[in-house]
């Protein structure tokens, strides 16, 4: 047991008034040691959420919040029962634009093989997106898809990427033999050129992020 404290007895100068001092104690030079304490594992809230909150000079967490953003199901679900009818309606104006660009002589589009080229696509990427609302309508409608599940995922993304690729192509094919026209004569025929472009433009912004989302979706059924 640790020695008791002994209690020591200081005289004045005169010796008569004795006035006591502190107690002394005798330590253990084992008992000095200092005891390891176990790390703490408490958390400081505050600091918590400053470091598990993405901010802007850290684009991983920031990659990360987006990716997880997009993938919820609700969005997906909203996001492509907008884009698909836009991208139905752009393309069925695109062409519609374009094959009635006749105005006789070299006014017209078929003259032109690029215009018969952005004609043609349009004309695919409406039939294309038209399968699209119908197979979103049987869906809503009946409650099975017109497409088995599980096929239905990989349809839809190389559906979306070769269209987007063709759309893309044949509005830069467009493009330059348009400006080359209207550097000689800016009139109708241009105009409605012009038109057909930015709405086939359109259409491809549309289809490129349903590409996105399909292919979110994709990802998500192939993962084990």
């Amino acid at each position: 047991s640790p020695p008791s404290p002994t209690l020591v007895a200081h005289s004045d100068a005169d010796g008569s008034h004795p006035t006591p001092m502190a107690a002394s104690t005798e330590i253990d030079p084992e008992s000095s040691r200092p005891t390891p304490m176990a790390p703490s594992t408490e958390i400081d809230p505050g600091s918590a959420s400053t470091s598990a909150a993405p901010s802007a000079t850290n684009p991983a967490a920031v990659v990360l919040a987006i990716i997880a953003w997009w993938r919820r199901k609700e969005l997906l679900e909203r996001s492509a029962l907008v884009l698909r009818p836009l991208a139905l309606i752009f393309s069925l104006f695109a062409f519609i634009v374009c094959a009635s660009n006749r105005h006789g002589d070299w006014r017209n589009f078929d003259r032109y093989e690029e215009y018969r080229y952005l004609l043609a696509i349009s004309i695919f990427a409406f039939l294309y997106s038209a399968f699209q609302v119908s197979k979103q309508a049987y869906r809503f409608s009946t409650g099975n898809d017109l497409v088995p599940k599980n096929h239905s995922e990989i349809v839809d993304f190389a559906g979306d990427q070769v269209l987007a690729y063709l759309l893309i192509s044949a509005v830069s094919a467009a493009i330059p033999i348009t400006n080359s026209l209207r550097g000689g004569a800016d009139n109708a025929f241009t105009d409605a050129s012009s038109a057909s472009i930015i709405l086939a433009f359109f259409t491809f912004v549309s289809i490129a992020l349903s590409a996105l989302i399909s292919g979110i979706r994709l990802s998500k059924q192939i993962q084990p």
